[in-house]
């Protein structure tokens, strides 16, 4: 059984965590791949050179072909040039790469079980009764909580309709939806809040 907090840090109940979601042996290669995924999806892969052919320019011969002592050139805009075109240039590409989505939740599984000692449940956000920084500065000192902190928690539910405005000013928390779980935000957050339905939520997904 793991204890529920109010935000004011007290006991308000207990839950059981579903075992084959929350105490699973944490598989770092899955967590690996997941990570590397979300990362290379991430990429613009936007960067873009101009090969000779693309480059404007260069249509004249540069020089006559013998007899200047030079080395014969066709364009100035050859790659041995200032100016010219690049060889091998990176061009628009998808970094791209996906993951069966039985590997995913695996990952997610590892990534929650190898956060267990860091997470912090709470009943939800309601008695934050204004959206001021200052009321959620109060609520994660009651917490304990501190460092990099991640909140889980459906910022649309009447019940937490005050945390986005709370808490969004503060440099060191991130808030995100549960239905957008990932292993990043989990494995860099030094402190995970996260809502009891959103830990319901994680659980039915995930089992």
């Amino acid at each position: 059984m793991t204890e529920i907090l109010s935000t004011k840090g007290k006991s308000v109940g207990e839950i059981t965590l579903a075992k084959e979601v929350f105490e699973v042996e944490p598989n770092m290669h899955l967590m690996h791949l997941a990570l590397r995924r979300q990362l290379n999806n991430a990429r613009q892969g936007s960067a873009c050179a101009k090969t000779r052919a693309e480059v404007s320019g260069g249509g004249k011969k540069p020089w006559k072909q013998k007899g200047t002592g030079r080395a014969r050139a066709g364009s100035l805009r050859s790659p041995l040039f200032a100016g010219g075109g690049v060889i091998f240039g990176p061009k628009p590409r998808s970094y791209a790469f996906d993951m069966p989505q039985k590997m995913r939740k695996a990952a997610l599984k590892s990534a929650l079980s190898a956060s267990l000692e860091k997470l912090v449940i709470v009943k939800d956000f309601s008695e934050i009764k204004e959206p001021k920084t200052k009321e959620m500065v109060q609520v994660l000192k009651a917490l304990k909580v501190t460092g990099k902190t991640l909140i889980i928690a459906d910022i649309k539910a009447e019940e937490n309709k005050n945390l986005e405005l709370s808490a969004r000013n503060i440099p060191s928390v991130k808030m995100i939806l549960p239905s957008n779980l990932n292993v990043k935000d989990l494995l860099e957050a030094d402190s995970i809040v996260i809502t009891e339905a959103a830990v319901n939520e994680a659980t039915e997904r995930l089992k």
